[in-house]
């Protein structure tokens, strides 16, 4: 991988940056950028405090994840149990927080699996991958206003699932190849 330095050729440099919009989760920013051959765009993005994902696996080796319901697409969404990073707060203190919030469980082993960029193009959005094992289910707490069906599948059924496209959500695609590698490696 080349190195940062080498990159000079390719690197934009903010000039000035303005609020388009801000919302409870998400700020939306119109920059003014200098290109490295000397000229000026306009560059408008996202703004997201981070997220994190969890691979939860029970002691049979099946996977817990979640079915819920995603407004902007309209559907019902398999995805792996997520969330947002709260001030203040560690990567893996939102992925404990989370896995007890949305599915019940706390877990006695957290492997940091990997990082993703959700959309490169227009959000600085980043979200740790966990694995979390060693699984006690001590109940769900969700938020005020979340609903979702709590279930279990092997990791064959899962890849079964991506495969028939029942599996869509991007960082759930993530997450669950980059375990099935893990799970191939061992």
């Amino acid at each position: 991988m080349p190195n940062r330095r080498d990159d000079r050729h390719l690197i934009e440099t903010r000039l000035s940056s303005e609020p388009v919009f801000e919302g409870k989760l998400l700020h939306v920013r119109r920059d003014t950028v200098r290109l490295p051959d000397g000229t000026t765009a306009t560059r408008e993005h996202v703004v997201h405090p981070g997220a994190v994902l969890i691979v939860p696996v029970l002691p049979d080796g099946r996977l817990v994840v979640e079915r819920q319901f995603r407004y902007p697409l309209d559907r019902v969404f398999i995805e792996f149990p997520a969330g947002k990073i709260d001030p203040g707060e560690t990567e893996r203190a939102t992925a404990q927080r989370e896995l007890i919030e949305e599915v019940g469980y706390a877990a006695a082993t957290w492997t940091e699996l990997a990082t993703i960029h959700t959309l490169i193009s227009y959000t600085n959005e980043k979200i740790v991958i966990f694995v979390a094992e060693g699984l006690t289910h001590i109940g769900a707490k969700l938020d005020a206003g979340e609903f979702l069906e709590v279930v279990t599948f092997s990791l064959d059924e899962m890849l079964a699932a991506l495969d028939r496209g029942e599996i869509t959500d991007a960082k759930t695609v993530a997450a669950l190849l980059l375990y099935a590698r893990r799970v191939a490696a061992a």
